[in-house]
């Protein structure tokens, strides 16, 4: 036997439907117009808390997804100095069907954009993967890192280039795969009236234990070490030392960098 609904009550359910269907678009439409339209401010103040407030994106614009602003580096929270990068970087963030797709771009600094794709991975973990490119920096900008490096000041130019690196973070744990390479040249600093000191790379090369070597290309003031990561801390030991017509002229720095032996400075860290 079929029950039939009350004329009264069926006429305010049919009566009721069309405002429930306008008012749940009308929460869709603003949940989507939020994500579509936040603001740059939000994506600045989530890079401020991932990085523990070292790198900073002063006075952004726009929205998350395309937006600019200054890029700051800094000790961390209550850090009282802060260094700027000269110029802009521009931002265009776009999903894609696996993750999404950053292009970064600095007016001092990249003649292309840098791009990264990051993929989610499980509950929580994600990977960055960085399409293989070269970028120039001004080596100051190490100055706001604080310790040992706002003491050291450097000077020069910072050309960093990237091949086949992939970063992941899964479960506590961070992978590396690739190999990065910063060439600084023709570095100076303000503990030494020597300028330029001389010019260095830095390796950085993936693997299950990624590993870091500094070696000196050219220069009065001599760089050499090597380290590992272990889990998430680095291990690293090397010597600094001066070319013997040159001692007086870096003593300054020798005592600064690490123990200081002679001519030399042993280097450790970790």
């Amino acid at each position: 036997m079929t029950r039939l609904m009350p004329r009264a009550t069926a006429t305010r359910t049919q009566g009721l439907a069309p405002w429930r269907w306008a008012a749940a678009g009308s929460v869709l439409g603003l949940i989507f117009g939020i994500g579509i339209f936040a603001p740059a401010s939000w994506l600045a103040a989530t890079v401020g808390q991932a990085s523990g407030y070292r790198v900073g994106l002063s006075g952004a614009r726009g929205t998350v997804w395309q937006g600019s602003s200054a890029l700051e580096l800094s000790g961390g929270a209550g850090s009282g100095q802060a260094v700027a990068l000269p110029g802009q970087i521009h931002w265009q963030i776009r999903p894609a069907w696996n993750g999404f797709k950053v292009a970064i771009s600095a007016d001092c600094c990249t003649r292309l954009p840098l791009q990264i794709h990051v993929l989610p991975i499980g509950w929580g973990g994600f990977r960055l993967v960085i399409e293989n490119g070269q970028s120039q920096w001004p080596a100051g900008l190490l100055a706001g890192l604080g310790t040992p490096w706002n003491t050291v000041q450097p000077q020069g130019q910072l050309t960093a280039s990237t091949q086949g690196v992939a970063m992941e973070w899964a479960q506590g744990k961070f992978q590396l795969s690739g190999s990065i390479q910063v060439d600084a040249m023709q570095v100076s600093s303000r503990l030494s009236t020597l300028s330029p000191m001389g010019s260095y790379r830095v390796s950085l090369l993936g693997g299950t234990q990624p590993t870091l070597q500094l070696t000196t290309l050219d220069g009065s003031l001599q760089l050499d070490g090597q380290g590992q990561w272990l889990g998430q801390r680095l291990r690293f030991s090397g010597v600094a030392s001066a070319a013997p017509e040159r001692v007086e002229a870096l003593s300054n720095l020798l005592n600064i960098v690490g123990r200081r032996d002679g001519a030399r400075s042993i280097i450790t860290v970790g």
